[in-house]
């Protein structure tokens, strides 16, 4: 049984991907669709898919940090409405991507060159240099950074800098904003502030957790192997959840 997952953070996409996928290969069990990279990669780490397709651009943690976060595990096919990201490399048959909307024809050439790859059991290929690459091109395309963040606190309107935050968290309907010297809640939900966040700068650590890189100052790793970080400048311990351990690996 050949099985696969599906990341895509719009519901659309991602139905109909699984609706083609039905259709031009039954036989291909989906295991998993997920919303967001961090649930892709807890589903690889779960179902240990034989395929991924995964949108390249989702926030926070994108479809090519997936696929660097799990080289070597499963088979990956990127979804992208950007022609511009489809490299010659894509088209040579180094790696696979569908252009959205999808075009059967298009899905079947995807389907037969991942059957011919199951059949002769070739392993999952090393991407890094391609989705490096790919990497660079998409972080030049993202819309403009923000840089100051106002929250509402009563009748007053408190203003952070983005570059002087520490870490965000999703607090329900809300996303706290913390900084060394204040803190605040905004009604915008984290994921949306993700996409005007610089991923190089702001890591993702947690499904509800997005921290500066430069503010940790630790990672510790308990008996569990579950990880936490310290930050400089907060007395906080902030949870990594499995699905970003990746990050605090030791080189």
């Amino acid at each position: 049984m050949i099985t696969a997952i599906i990341a895509d953070d719009e519901d659309l996409p991602r139905k109909d991907l699984r609706r083609m996928l039905q259709e031009h290969w039954p036989e291909l069990t989906i295991v998993a669709e997920c919303e967001h990279g961090a649930d892709a990669l807890e589903a690889i780490h779960t179902h240990h898919p034989d395929i991924a397709f995964l949108d390249i651009r989702m926030p926070g943690m994108t479809g090519l940090d997936v696929a660097h976060a799990t080289k070597g595990q499963c088979h990956a096919v990127f979804t992208t409405a950007y022609d511009q990201y489809a490299l010659d490399a894509f088209a040579a048959g180094a790696i696979d991507y569908l252009l959205k909307p999808i075009a059967a024809q298009r899905l079947n050439e995807a389907i037969t060159r991942l059957k011919e790859r199951m059949k002769a059991a070739q392993p999952a290929p090393d991407l890094t240099q391609l989705m490096s690459e790919l990497d660079k091109r998409i972080r030049s395309n993202q819309p403009e950074r923000i840089r100051w963040i106002s929250a509402s606190v009563g009748d007053t309107i408190k203003m952070f800098a983005v570059d002087k935050i520490l870490f965000f968290t999703s607090d329900e309907k809300y996303t706290r904003v913390v900084s060394q010297q204040d803190e605040a809640h905004v009604r915008k939900p984290l994921k949306e502030l993700m996409e005007g966040l610089d991923p190089d700068v702001f890591w993702q650590i947690h499904r509800g957790t997005v921290v500066r890189a430069d503010a940790i100052a630790r990672a510790h790793r308990d008996e569990m192997g579950r990880y936490s970080v310290e930050l400089h400048g907060s007395p906080e311990k902030l949870k990594v959840s499995q699905a970003y351990a990746w990050r605090f690996k030791p080189m």
